[in-house]
């Protein structure tokens, strides 16, 4: 390939990826008019026409279309290597964005800023609260931290907790008058707050069967009180309006306290926990590394209780 249609290449790239000279000439720090004038120029050397450009619209030919899509990913992976190259000499600096769940967020990530901030000064890190699975690259993120069960395809993924579980919770006055369950079965005897997803529908409670190769089964919770928030449902729960189900990790404070109980633990059995997930471990910015390195230290931090499961195996083989 002629070395001198590498510029021209560079902007077309760029002007595609946008739909737009506007944004592109600004991303580049190069005007719009000699944006235009490598597209243009592009077009001549290859007599073929890329862009169809009106005074209000843009969009690409279907030769545009086949050139950018094997194009821009290699333009993007050389300009990733390059920045490597710089960020290898560097202390971690610039802007993390962070695509995360809320209840990741609160019990992984914020607890720890202080500490994050203090050890990483030149880095600055966006949180960008999402419970649904969102499209880290397409929305701009570095990274994102999601359950290990709901992880994006293609992504490079670290585990940043043990595994978990869901836990079933109520507080000691709230069984003093209703009593406990012994099995998910007697749960519509009892008010179980119920949390509504982005969806719409209800969030359904869910178990696993206790006989040998239990299977999963899940219960519709029934109760007085619906909230889209889970911190709301949580703060409900603690004024003894009823019982809640939430990830363990989120109640355990509670739980060690003595403010909350947990109940049916026979049936709660541990799944994947939290992952920090980003989309590639080759060439990653020193910044992501640095992020990702400080959350798996505090992984290897964490102490976790036995499941239920965990401490029967021990009864057994002592």
């Amino acid at each position: 390939m002629d070395p001198a249609l590498l510029p021209s290449l560079a902007a077309f790239a760029h002007v595609a990826h946008h739909r737009s000279f506007t944004k592109a000439a600004a991303e580049m720090g190069v005007s719009r008019a000699n944006l235009s004038q490598n597209v243009k120029a592009l077009e001549r050397r290859l007599n073929i026409k890329l862009l169809y450009r009106t005074t209000r619209d843009m969009s690409l030919t279907e030769h545009g279309q086949r050139l950018y899509d094997v194009w821009y990913p290699a333009l993007t992976s050389v300009e990733r290597a390059v920045q490597q190259l710089h960020d290898a000499q560097d202390e971690p600096s610039g802007l993390v964005r962070v695509n995360t769940s809320r209840i990741a967020a609160k019990t992984l990530v914020e607890p720890h800023l202080e500490e994050f901030c203090s050890r990483h000064p030149k880095l600055s890190l966006e949180l960008v609260m999402d419970d649904a699975l969102a499209n880290i690259v397409a929305d701009g993120c570095d990274a994102g931290i999601r359950l290990g069960e709901s992880l994006a395809e293609h992504m490079m993924a670290v585990p940043i907790t043990p595994a978990l579980e869901m836990a079933v919770v109520g507080t000691p006055a709230y069984f003093a008058r209703y009593g406990k369950p012994t099995s998910p079965e007697d749960l519509p005897n009892h008010n179980c707050l119920r949390y509504r997803e982005r969806s719409g529908a209800i969030h359904p409670w869910e178990f696993t069967s206790t006989e040998a190769g239990g299977h999963l089964f899940t219960v519709e919770p029934q109760g007085s009180i619906t909230t889209n928030d889970d911190d709301g449902m949580l703060r409900a729960g603690l004024q003894n309006v009823g019982l809640i189900q939430h990830i363990d990790i989120a109640v355990r404070p509670h739980v060690e306290s003595g403010a909350l109980i947990r109940v049916l633990e026979r049936w709660c059995k541990p799944f994947p926990g939290f992952y920090i997930y980003a989309p590639t471990r080759a060439q990653m910015p020193v910044k992501v590394r640095a992020l990702i390195d400080f959350l798996v230290e505090k992984r290897e931090r964490m102490t976790l209780p036995p499941s239920p499961a965990e401490k029967r195996v021990k009864v057994s083989t002592s």
